[in-house]
Formats: structure tokens, C-alpha cells, sequence
């Protein structure tokens, strides 16, 4: 009976792990309801502009910023373990999309769309694999410095894919970041006014309803009266280019292509965006965990973005993540649950059959100073102005990320950034602090029996592992006193190599006719060396006080 009714209880808690919206879906009360759902229409106003300037950022047609805000924002609510966190279309993989499938097809055709969704569902299936293995951890390996140094390097790589249109300069040979200067200088005197006066009135509209009505819709108001300027400017629709005709309609199912062929050359791609949408998500979600206080679960997160991402992909939806800007509004509008994100994205469904249509008004212009907009807020300014100030390593991170996000493929830039952080960590615990320390620091026993003039004492900050011997040997050997007393408070580790170091030493104090001690060492280590014979078995219980190192 007893087993059963443990049993009975163990079910509800594995259902819930599995389908985490179990846990709040049943709680919501009519109050809680209306408060979701007006947070759900906002996001769903808000995320219209969004979506389509992403998508163009992305090189494909705009309406697929709309569908990748639908499917994969409800399986990222239902499946995820935040519960303010909006996910859709966000800037930074919208143009490490685009430069990860640029060379392989031209944007916006057949091909490169089928190549996306592809993407896309790789990225899905890699974020969901990390996820169901509890690898949630492995987003630490991605630091805040290469995430400042990505997201300011694309958002230049934004800037400067935007600036052709925004000046009225298209079409150009080419949107990369190096190619399009040159090719800006040589036109300069073919820049158009009527357009860059749309293009600045639309950003200078959308700062100021932010700055002055912020619970406004800035950016979709801003687009309607960019294009009333527009049609006064060129009632034709001749002279001034317009947003592509966005067909009406729900998104259409696909089916991602899964060749061999294609699996080889996507899969690299997709590791670094998957990486790329897991590291976004999660510095979302703690952001907003560490405000409400809520327990956040990053493996589950892992799930809830590997599902809409490959659920994402059968719904015409490109790579999504957690968007800040959606999720902040979001929470600031008063959600009370993920609720809030599905409700967002149903409510975008009616906007998609009726106000798909009226996107052929709106001036690319106007859309490209909306994405001059983003890619300025994109750039994290105080975090970098606080790297260069506070860690000469850390800034080494940011500016190898930020170039190689410049002149690299975008994924490779995560590959470096990651490789320069690991690099930094190495040398770190490779080269831990010896520091010579007066006897005075030294337990009053050892004060007692030595004397000063033939005496060393040195505190070791740091694990005596094999990559770390050889720096704290180099730093050991300069010291030429019969004994060395090692204050071990800081050593938390020692292997094979740490041991027979610590043998090495013993033996040049023995040749000088002293001794070398260990002194408040912690009890793993002192465990290690009693089994390696250096530590009699009678200081089981003094890791405190001195001890000498026998041979």
C-alpha cells in the first residue's frame, strides 16, 4: 500500500517534467486570465514590426517573421521553465542566419528558404539533445564577454547591411561587412534625400514615443507614419522601393531537407546557433528570475527552445530565442504566467490574415531605420565600457569576438570567443600565485621550531594539478632557504604530478639539511598524500597543523 501510494504521488511530479505547463496551467484564475491577455495583445502589437524587420534581416520574405512568432513562441511557453520569457524572432540570429546560409544560396529564393528550415530543425534537434542529456551547464562555457564582443559585432554587421536602403543605394553587388563600404563611397553621390528623410523620420519618431509614451507602440506606430510619408512623397509607388507583397494566410506547413549532404554542411551552423539561441535564452530567463525570485531550471529551458525550434520548422518558422525586448514588455505589461506568450501569439493570428496586406505599404527605408535603431540598442555599452576598465582578459576576449564576428563566419565567431575564454580560464589555473609570506603567518609551532633566516614560507593559491607543476616549480626553485613551510589552505586539489612535486621539493629541502611542511592543509588533500605514502596516517585528524612531507 505504502509503495503505491508513493508511486501515485512520484506520477504527477514526472508528468510535470515532462510537461512542465502542467504546473501553472491549472492555477490560473479569471484575474490572472485577463491580466495574460492584455499583456498577450501588447505583445502581439509589438512583435508585427519586429517579426518583418528580423525576417528581412534575415534574408528571407517578411512574413516569415510573422510565422516564427506563432508555433515556436507556444512551444517555448508550454515546454520552457520561465515564466516571463517571450521567445520568436530576435536580432542577433536573424543576422547569424543570414550570414550562415549567404554563401550556400541566394537569400529569399526556394532554396535558401528550404535551406533555413533545415537550419532551423538541426538547431532544434541540438538545443533538445543538450537538453534531455542535463547539459544545461555547458552554457557557462559561452561568458559575458562573448556575448558583449557577438552582439556589438553584429550589430554593425546590422548597420551595415541596413545603410544601402536607408540611403536609398540599392541594389548593391554585396551585403557583406568589408564589401558594402566601398561600394557606399563610391555612390555617395547617388544618395537620395526623400529617402534617408523617411529613414530618419521613422527613427527619430520611434525614439521618441520610447522616450515619452513608452506603453505605445513606438515601432508600429512609427511604420504607419513613415508610410503616410511615403505614399505623400511618392503616391505611385514608383520612386520609393516597398516592403515585398506579404501574402495573407496561416503559416504553411514544411518539411525540413535532411540529405546527407545537406546535414554536413548545416551542422556546424546549427551547433553555433543553437549555442548562440540557448546563451540568449538563458541570460533572459536568469534576468528575470532574479527579479521575481523564481527557480529556473536551464535544462528545461533547453527542452522548451530545442521543441519550438524543430516543432518550428514543420510551421515555416526560421531560428527563434528568447527576445528581450518582447519578454521585458511582456512583464512590464503584468503576465502573471507563460499564458501571456501563447495568448501573444493566437492573438497574432487574426493581425496575420488582416494586416499582412498593408505591410506592401511600408518603405524599406523605414524599415532599415528601424533596424539602425536595433542594432544601437544591440550594442551593450556599459559592459563594455566595464570590461576595458576591470580585465585586461576579458577585454581580449571581447575584441577576439568581435572581430572574428566582423570578418569570420558568424559561427565560428562563437567557436573562437568560446576557445579565447577557455584559453584565459587555462592559463589561469595553470599559473597559480605563489606568494612569500612572513613567518609570522605561519602557525606558532613552526615559529616556534624555525627560525627566520632559514626559513621560507609561500601561500599557494591555487590546485597543484599536472598543467599547473611547472609554473608553481619555477616560482618553488627560486627559494633557496633549507626549509619551506607551504600554507595549503588554498590548494584544493592535487593528482600524481602535485604528489611528486611535492616530493621534488621535500628532496632539495633534505639536500639543504631541512624539511619541507604543509600547513592547513584541507582533508581531501591530506587523504591523498596519507595514500601516497608522503603523510603518516597518525594526522588523520590534524590537517591543521604542520606536517612534514617524508620520502
Amino acid at each position: 500500500m505504502r509503495e503505491t501510494a508513493t508511486d501515485d504521488r512520484r506520477q504527477p511530479a514526472r508528468l510535470k517534467r515532462w510537461l512542465p505547463f502542467l504546473g501553472w496551467l491549472p492555477q490560473q484564475t479569471a484575474r490572472s486570465l485577463r491580466a495574460d491577455a492584455i499583456a498577450g495583445l501588447t505583445g502581439a502589437v509589438l512583435v508585427v514590426p519586429q517579426g518583418v524587420a528580423y525576417a528581412l534581416l534575415a534574408g528571407l520574405p517578411p512574413e516569415y517573421g510573422l510565422y516564427t512568432a506563432i508555433v515556436p513562441v507556444i512551444l517555448a511557453a508550454l515546454f520552457g521553465s520561465s515564466r516571463w520569457m517571450v521567445s520568436g524572432p530576435t536580432a542577433a540570429l536573424s543576422i547569424a542566419l543570414f550570414a550562415t546560409l549567404r554563401p550556400f544560396a541566394e537569400t529569399g529564393s526556394d532554396e535558401f528558404i528550404t535551406l533555413v528550415l533545415t537550419l532551423t530543425f538541426l538547431t532544434g534537434a541540438f538545443q533538445l539533445l543538450l537538453g534531455l542529456a542535463r547539459l544545461g551547464v555547458l552554457v557557462d562555457l559561452v561568458s559575458h564577454s562573448v556575448v558583449t564582443g557577438f552582439t556589438a559585432g553584429a550589430a554593425l554587421i546590422i548597420a551595415t547591411s541596413q545603410l544601402p536602403y536607408a540611403l536609398g543605394l540599392v541594389p548593391m553587388a554585396s551585403s557583406g561587412f568589408l564589401d558594402v563600404w566601398p561600394q557606399l563611397f563610391a555612390r555617395i553621390g547617388d544618395i537620395r534625400p526623400d529617402v534617408v528623410l523617411i529613414a530618419g523620420f521613422t527613427l527619430t519618431l520611434s525614439l521618441a514615443i520610447q522616450r515619452w509614451l513608452p506603453r505605445w507602440p513606438g515601432m508600429l506606430l512609427s511604420l504607419v507614419a513613415a508610410s503616410l510619408l511615403a505614399a505623400w512623397l511618392d503616391p505611385a509607388h514608383t520612386e520609393i522601393l516597398r516592403i515585398a507583397e506579404v501574402p495573407a494566410g496561416l503559416p504553411p506547413l514544411t518539411a525540413p531537407e535532411l540529405t546527407l549532404d545537406t546535414l554536413r554542411m548545416l551542422t556546424p551552423g546549427a551547433i553555433a546557433l543553437g549555442l548562440l539561441g540557448l546563451v540568449e535564452a538563458a541570460a533572459i530567463a536568469r534576468a528575470f528570475a532574479a527579479r521575481s525570485g523564481e527557480r529556473l531550471d536551464s535544462n528545461q529551458e533547453f527542452i522548451g527552445q530545442g521543441l519550438s525550434n524543430m516543432g518550428g520548422a514543420f510551421f515555416s518558422a526560421y531560428v527563434s530565442s528568447g527576445s528581450f525586448t518582447r519578454s521585458g514588455l511582456n512583464a512590464s505589461a503584468g503576465a502573471r504566467s507563460p499564458l501571456a506568450a501563447v495568448l501573444a501569439a493566437l492573438f497574432l493570428i487574426p493581425m496575420v490574415l488582416v494586416a499582412a496586406p498593408l505591410l506592401h505599404h511600408v518603405p524599406m527605408s523605414a524599415m532599415a531605420g528601424l533596424l539602425l535603431l536595433v542594432a544601437a540598442k544591440l550594442i551593450d555599452w556599459h559592459s563594455i565600457r566595464e570590461t576595458l576598465a576591470i580585465s585586461r582578459s576579458e577585454t581580449a576576449i571581447l575584441l577576439i569576438t568581435f572581430f572574428s564576428t566582423l570578418l569570420l563566419a558568424l559561427e565560428f565567431a562563437i567557436y573562437f570567443g568560446v576557445l579565447a575564454s577557455l584559453a584565459v580560464y587555462l592559463r589561469r589555473t595553470t599559473r597559480p600565485p605563489v606568494v612569500v609570506c612572513a613567518l609570522s603567518q605561519a602557525p606558532s609551532e613552526i615559529q616556534q621550531a624555525l627560525k627566520a633566516p632559514c626559513c621560507t614560507v609561500v601561500r599557494i593559491d591555487g590546485s597543484l594539478f599536472f598543467g599547473a607543476c611547472e609554473s608553481v616549480a619555477r616560482q618553488l626553485d627560486s627559494h633557496d632557504r633549507p626549509n619551506l613551510v607551504v600554507l595549503a589552505a588554498g590548494i584544493n586539489f592535487v593528482d600524481l604530478s602535485g604528489i611528486h612535486l611535492l616530493q621534488r621539493q621535500a628532496r632539495r629541502c633534505q639536500a639543504r639539511g631541512g624539511r619541507l611542511y604543509l600547513v592547513w592543509t584541507k582533508p581531501d588533500v591530506m587523504a591523498r598524500l596519507q595514500r601516497a605514502g608522503l603523510v603518516d596516517h597518525d594526522n588523520d585528524r590534524a590537517h591543521n597543523k604542520p606536517m612534514a612531507i617524508t620520502i
